[in-house]
């Protein structure tokens, strides 16, 4: 049976704390990392480190982007062409993708 350890933080008058370096070690938090608390119906409180996000802090600035443009000019918005779908499929109709691949680096 593992052992169970105990520590006491104070709130300030902000209503944070400390994260007990003692918790920090047992959760491996690292500055920046998320915690993530699951309130049970008794009170009790599970800290958990949560889930990395791998979201593309770029790619969903980018989509946002285009969310507000296509809100803000929904007139804008238009279907493809065909001949224009045909076109980029006869483009990369031979190209094979490994999405499990590693990228190149400079030095290849």
């Amino acid at each position: 049976m593992a052992a169970t350890l105990e520590v006491e933080s104070t709130l300030t008058d902000r209503y944070q704390t400390t994260i007990p370096e003692t918790v920090r070690r047992a959760l491996r938090l690292g500055k920046r990392d998320k915690i993530h608390y699951i309130i049970r119906a008794d009170g009790e409180v599970v800290l958990k480190r949560a889930a990395a996000d791998e979201s593309d802090p770029v790619l969903g600035q980018f989509l946002g982007f285009l969310a507000r443009d296509i809100a803000a000019h929904p007139e804008r918005v238009a279907a493809m062409d065909a001949s224009l779908v045909q076109r980029i499929q006869a483009l990369v109709a031979d190209v094979e993708v490994d999405l499990d691949a590693p990228l190149p680096t400079d030095d290849e």
